[in-house]
């Protein structure tokens, strides 16, 4: 198996992720315990980095401004692709930032649009990831899991792989 590299894996990751619009973001609380909640994924290309609308002053800033660490979980059963992130996120205050990812759909959340002084950001830089695409039909999905239960062997899907991608050991992005 060839080593992929920094490019490989961000391109995937890209693929991955594109089109799943929400994900389901894990903070740590003060206790240490950990919470989720969904989240709107910015629509631009990926980079090693992910981008949220937030307010300010919200419980979610808190948590992050505590323990910067983060899970970002993005499901589509339909084709079958999971994909896991973890890294460090950061509040981001900057309004010229906001205003180049503006969509206008997010005065649900910001009527005030770009003049609400609570708009803000959060950019999570993606340390790790880990998925699941299974790129094979349905029909060649149940073969395996039949001949793994026939076998008495373990169900191995294809398609999963533990990935690093920014600022971990072993890692070529900088």
């Amino acid at each position: 198996m060839t080593k992929k590299t920094e490019q490989d894996v961000v391109a995937h990751l890209e693929q991955l992720i594109q089109g799943i619009k929400v994900a389901m973001m894990t903070t740590v609380e003060e206790d240490g315990s950990l919470r989720s909640r969904p989240m709107w994924t910015q629509s631009r290309p990926f980079d090693g980095e992910l981008w949220f609308f937030t307010r300010e002053h919200s419980a979610k800033v808190d948590e992050v401004e505590h323990d910067h660490h983060v899970s970002l979980s993005y499901a589509e059963p339909t084709k079958d692709r999971f994909v896991s992130v973890s890294g460090r996120c950061r509040l981001v205050t900057d309004k010229a930032k906001a205003r180049e990812m503006w969509n206008p759909a997010l005065k649900a959340w910001f009527p005030d649009g770009l003049d609400d002084p609570e708009l803000s950001l959060l950019c999570i830089t993606v340390e790790k990831a880990e998925y699941w695409d299974t790129p094979n039909s349905r029909m060649v999905q149940l073969i395996g899991f039949v001949k793994a239960t026939l076998t008495g062997s373990t169900y191995q899907p294809s398609g999963h792989e533990k990935v690093n991608v920014t600022g971990t050991p072993g890692s070529s992005m900088h």
